[in-house]
């Protein structure tokens, strides 16, 4: 009895590893939907925009260069189709929860909730998510790569301060 329950244990745990999401997938799964904006940047062209001389935005002269040059893809879905949206926020939110990602930061305003989350150690983040819903449509991006964590924090603070 114990070696049965012991294989069905291990059988359910196969089962759920092989339905872990990841950004790839969601942007797979919806990429090709009616009324879904989706965009894919390779890790082939993060190393030919980290070539580029540093880039900055605005004013404020924040270098996004180091980050770019850290990042191995990006994945961004935007849905403006009913039927699916509240699969997209779910299957997100479970890729989020089974990522053990940290809530970094989250806007509620109107109906409109955002939420950025990170995965990674004290010193680096190997991922970040972000997911936007409000009633008419849901937002998913999601990076990959390897960023010092204080460089990302302190690249989102100054964009958020402007």
């Amino acid at each position: 009895m114990k070696r049965i329950t012991l294989l069905l244990a291990a059988l359910m745990l196969l089962c759920l590893s092989a339905h872990a999401q990841d950004g790839k997938s969601i942007y797979q799964k919806y990429s090709d939907a009616e009324d879904v904006s989706a965009v894919y940047i390779s890790p082939a062209m993060f190393r030919l925009i980290g070539k580029i001389p540093d880039l900055e935005t605005g004013d404020n002269k924040v270098n996004l260069t180091p980050v770019i040059r850290s990042l191995t893809g990006m994945y961004i879905i935007n849905s403006e189709n009913a039927s699916i949206n509240d699969q997209l926020r779910n299957e997100a939110e479970r890729f989020i929860k089974a990522g053990k990602y940290e809530l970094l930061m989250e806007v509620k305003d109107h109906g409109e909730a955002v939420r950025m989350y990170t995965v990674g150690s004290e010193k680096l983040i190997n991922g970040f998510v972000m997911l936007a819903a409000e009633p008419n449509e849901v937002t998913f991006i999601c990076l990959d790569g390897q960023m010092g964590r204080d460089q990302f924090e302190k690249l989102v603070a100054e964009q958020m301060a402007q």
